[in-house]
């Protein structure tokens, strides 16, 4: 069994490591933090005592798996890893530094993989000297329980380190999507409209927080409305991500970010780790109840739909990944109750081009442009799966 690197014991590096060491690997875990090291195998030690808890596994079971698991201050210590996965602050130049010195303290044969959620793979790969065995490998939080991981190759990614990374991420029990090498991926870009246009909606005062999440979850059949999402998120984290999709995409109008939830961050309010964000976690605290008016329900799932379905085609008509990537990724990394592009097929896509054009028509902003591949699939009258 190979050994396996982790950089970061944050709680995605910490959960990587729960799986890899689950999975029958020896696990390094750096971070030159040992305060964080100490948080990171608390967490562990808590997790596997639930585990047993529950039955899932037993108290030897449980003892294998964290004595799997090597808590370093010394990256020397990845040195015989066959795969190394950085799971560290989102910062470019200070991945790349980490990259840097990384490739001079693994094997040649060792891949280099980032968990980066939106920045660029090529870019991480350009300050190693053999770029080539650079690869993304995203994983979704909390990474024990969530299936879905996003292979991610840069330009510069060989075709048998894509092919191996994607062999041990498997091995690992989770699904695997193959996604380009664009800001967010195939999840993160996908699922803008999520949120944005929740918050646009929000914004105008067409209904309130409570209202829209509502309407997404009792009517749209999400697990989570758009708001209360954010604040499981964080607001930081989630702003922070749209913030960077906006800027990488050249300032396209479709993914910019709203000045309500930039207030919202600014004011401190992250969301539920800070007790407060668009709702109040205070114990007692007396939330807006939704208002329970079915046609405006059916306008702001409709509207956040037909986005959605949208950046879906969109992906797919710029080779982002195929449409079974799309909707596996859609369906498992964020639980949609069914893959976008299925669910234009079931509504049909005229009524898709229908929605936007309406809303285009309405706002006259290339936010609101309808995707082409959409438009030609309906004039030919096709579908993505039929």
């Amino acid at each position: 069994m190979i050994e396996i690197g982790i950089l970061g014991s944050g709680s995605m590096g910490t959960g990587i490591a729960q799986v890899a060491a689950t999975a029958g690997h020896i696990v390094h875990l750096y971070d030159n933090n040992p305060s964080a090291l100490s948080r990171s195998e608390a967490f562990i030690s808590k997790i596997m005592a639930r585990l047993v808890e529950k039955g899932r596994i037993d108290n030897t079971e449980a003892e294998i798996i964290k004595g799997r698991i090597h808590y370093e201050t010394n990256m020397f210590a990845c040195s015989e890893s066959s795969l190394v996965i950085e799971a560290i602050i989102e910062d470019i130049d200070i991945k790349k530094q980490v990259f840097e010195q990384l490739e001079d303290t693994v094997r040649p044969s060792c891949i280099l993989a980032s968990n980066t959620s939106s920045l660029s793979i090529a870019s991480i790969a350009s300050a190693c000297k053999n770029p080539e065995r650079v690869i993304g490998i995203h994983f979704f939080n909390p990474a024990a329980l969530m299936k879905l991981v996003e292979i991610v190759p840069a330009i510069q990614t060989s075709q048998e380190t894509q092919q191996k990374a994607t062999e041990i991420i498997n091995s690992w029990g989770k699904i695997t999507v193959l996604a380009k090498d664009t800001p967010g991926f195939i999840v993160n870009r996908v699922a803008r409209p999520f949120y944005g246009e929740a918050l646009r909606i929000f914004e105008e005062g067409l209904a309130d927080a409570a209202t829209i999440d509502w309407a997404m979850t009792e009517i749209g059949g999400f697990r989570m409305g758009p708001f209360t999402l954010m604040d499981y998120i964080g607001n930081d984290i989630n702003y922070t991500v749209t913030e960077t999709v906006f800027k990488a995409f050249y300032y396209d109008q479709r993914y910019r970010p709203s000045f309500s939830q930039k207030r919202i961050v600014e004011a401190g309010y992250f969301g539920k780790k800070a007790g407060k964000g668009f709702y109040d976690y205070a114990e007692n605290a007396v939330n807006p109840e939704p208002q329970k008016n079915q046609a405006k329900g059916e306008e702001i799932f409709w509207r956040i739909l037909y986005m959605l379905i949208n950046e879906a085609a969109d992906a797919s008509y710029l080779n982002i990944a195929s449409p079974a990537d799309i909707d596996l990724a859609m369906t498992k990394g964020v639980n949609y109750p069914k893959g976008l592009l299925a669910w234009a097929d079931e509504i049909g896509i005229q009524r898709c081009v229908n929605g936007m054009d309406k809303l285009y028509n309405h706002y006259l902003e290339d936010r609101y442009r309808c995707s082409p591949l959409l438009r030609k699939l309906a004039r030919e009258g096709k579908g993505f799966f039929k």
